[in-house]
């Protein structure tokens, strides 16, 4: 297994946050009372938006609307996140 950098490790964690995320949420849609669910689900929430702003704060957006330039769409000015060698 290749050894990953910073900004592959954390794009990793975001990821699979993600997907933690979409389960809970599947979860969540059929036990919607739950407090360990929720409890859960925002935990997750929370690191994710934590990994998030870090990730944007270092290497750009990773997604288009997260594009904040008043005088050029900055989303075209870099490799898409699909092409920055994440792999």
């Amino acid at each position: 297994m290749p050894i990953l950098n910073e900004k592959q490790r954390l794009l990793r964690k975001l990821m699979a946050c993600s997907f933690t995320l979409t389960e809970a949420n599947l979860y969540l849609d059929s036990h919607p009372t739950c407090k360990m669910g929720l409890e859960y689900f925002r935990k997750h929430r929370d690191e994710y938006e934590k990994l998030e702003a870090e990730y944007i704060s270092k290497y750009g957006p990773i997604l288009a609307r997260q594009s904040e330039g008043d005088k050029k769409w900055e989303w075209v000015k870099s490799p898409f996140p699909w092409e920055r060698g994440e792999s």
